[in-house]
């Protein structure tokens, strides 16, 4: 809790002794919508522009104690563990806990664009501590068009086969989930398979699904569980394999399934991950990271992820399993977005101290934020990322709270481009519990992260597990959503009894 005891103090005394700077939005596009209010979404102007260039706005910018800036993330795995760890009796470890991914893991209710890019929006409610609030940052991308019309895909599939993927929920539900996939991909995709135990090996080479699924059949129903798990070599041979195998306009992904216990080999993470950033930068392959198991690495994953341009699930049973690979995996091989950024401008007038609540891996330093050589995130159709502040405003105080502005690049031309969205203290409503829906189970997720990480994110307001579970199981029925459903018993299973 220290870290962000400082943090919070930090920020509250530059905020004290910051005056307004210069103008941050400007408009553009006369098609664009110039409403306040919690959807408020605004056009930039190119960013190779200097700020300020344009019409004024009413919004200043304050200066860099001020502001937030971190790279996008659609990570759910660190909600997926828990709750297979709650499930089997167990409590997880608190360093796994990641209140970002737990918020993610949920539906939202932000309006969607209509063609590529980001829609922004920003709203809040107060919470129970005197003049504190949750504020939410919601950046949501296009959905599927429902046709077929993506590019093919080159997935290499780099597979543990350890002995400890041999438990029932493993290899077993990865080898099922992958005859799914094989006869969903299209005849125009390409799969290659690499296992990895105490040796890396190529089982099948880059092939194309035409003609030949029955080959990838094989070679799926072939795979079992030997020894030690020595997922360097693993990473190494896989995309060497996925650089062999690569084709120019598609998608080139390695898709990790394992969990992430390497014992054998090269086992220091700095190591692997070199090598997955130098051919992400040359080559483009992203690494999609599928956690498996009872006993999972989970830090080692993230850190694989992250540093691969991609992001992590965790697959407990078949339920989830047939999601990530028949659903998620194929709509994640259209991206939308390359290194995505977040900046969130917080107004010294009405803003007294503020702290983001997640995120700790993918911040980004203020003055990078539109430095396109600083790594953000890729973000597919469909994809939602949620940002919740603790906010401290001034008492007394009203206008303008926050200016949120997404920036990402064009997968194909990397062209640049930025989207904002704003919010006044007069939207925020008078307590979480009153706002929407959706809103409550953004805070639910959080406050649930926060319980079983000790306290150590200190989001305000924060209810008993008790009343939390009792929360969370009503939203499920006004909700009418699974998910909800889950989260409520992941709740109960974490209650003192």
């Amino acid at each position: 809790m220290e870290r962000h005891r400082t943090r919070r103090q930090t920020c509250a005394a530059l905020l004290a002794l910051t005056t307004a700077g210069a103008l941050l939005l400007t408009s553009c596009g006369a098609d664009e919508d110039h409403t306040n209010g919690p959807n408020h979404t605004i056009g930039l102007p190119a960013p190779s522009q200097a700020r300020g260039d344009g019409p004024t706005s009413s919004a200043t910018a304050p200066s860099s104690g001020h502001l937030s800036t971190f790279a996008l993330d659609v990570d759910t795995a660190s909600y997926g563990y828990a709750r297979r760890t709650l499930a089997d009796g167990g409590r997880p470890d608190p360093s796994t806990i990641r209140p970002e991914e737990f918020v993610n893991s949920f539906h939202q209710d932000y309006r969607t664009p209509d063609r590529n890019g980001f829609t922004v929006t920003v709203d809040g409610a107060r919470t129970s501590r005197p003049n504190w609030s949750l504020v939410r940052v919601g950046l949501t991308t296009r959905p599927a068009d429902g046709t077929d019309d993506r590019p093919p895909a080159a997935l290499t599939f780099v597979i543990d086969v350890s002995g400890s993927m041999d438990e029932p929920g493993r290899l077993d539900l990865a080898k099922k989930s992958l005859d799914t996939m094989t006869d969903r991909l299209r005849d125009d995709d390409s799969v290659a398979i690499v296992t990895f135990s105490e040796h890396a090996e190529t089982v099948l080479p880059m092939t194309r699904l035409a003609g030949h699924r029955a080959e990838i059949h094989d070679a799926v129903d072939g795979l079992s569980a030997l020894s030690s798990t020595n997922l360097g070599e693993g990473v190494e041979t896989g995309y060497a394999t996925a650089v062999e195998g690569l084709r120019k306009n598609a998608t080139n992904r390695v898709v990790l399934i394992s969990d992430a216990l390497a014992n054998d080999g090269e086992t220091d993470p700095k190591a692997i991950l070199e090598r997955i950033d130098g051919d992400r930068r040359e080559y483009g392959i992203t690494l999609f990271g599928v956690g498996v198991g009872s006993d999972y690495g989970d830090a080692l994953m993230e850190r694989l992820a992250d540093k691969g341009d991609g992001h992590t699930v965790y697959v407990a049973d078949t339920a989830t399993a047939a999601d990530v690979f028949c659903r998620q995996l194929p709509q994640n091989i259209d991206l939308v977005a390359r290194d995505a950024k977040a900046q969130v401008a917080f107004d010294p007038h009405t803003v007294a101290e503020f702290h983001l609540i997640g995120y700790q891996d993918r911040k980004v330093a203020d003055e990078d934020f539109r430095n396109d050589r600083v790594d953000g995130g890729e973000v597919g159709p469909g994809h939602t990322v949620t940002a919740l502040y603790a906010v401290r405003t001034n008492p007394g105080t009203d206008g303008h709270l926050a200016t949120a502005t997404v920036r990402w690049l064009d997968p194909d031309t990397r062209t640049p481009h930025e989207n904002t969205g704003a919010m006044e203290t007069g939207s925020l409503h008078g307590s979480v519990w009153t706002a929407s829906p959706r809103f409550q189970v953004t805070a639910v997720a959080a406050y649930f992260a926060d319980a079983l990480a000790g306290g150590d994110y200190d989001i305000p307001g924060a209810p008993s597990l008790t009343k939390l579970q009792s929360r969370a199981a009503t939203l499920a029925k006004v909700t009418e959503d699974k998910d909800v459903a889950d989260l409520a018993t992941a709740i109960r299973e974490a209650a003192p009894r």
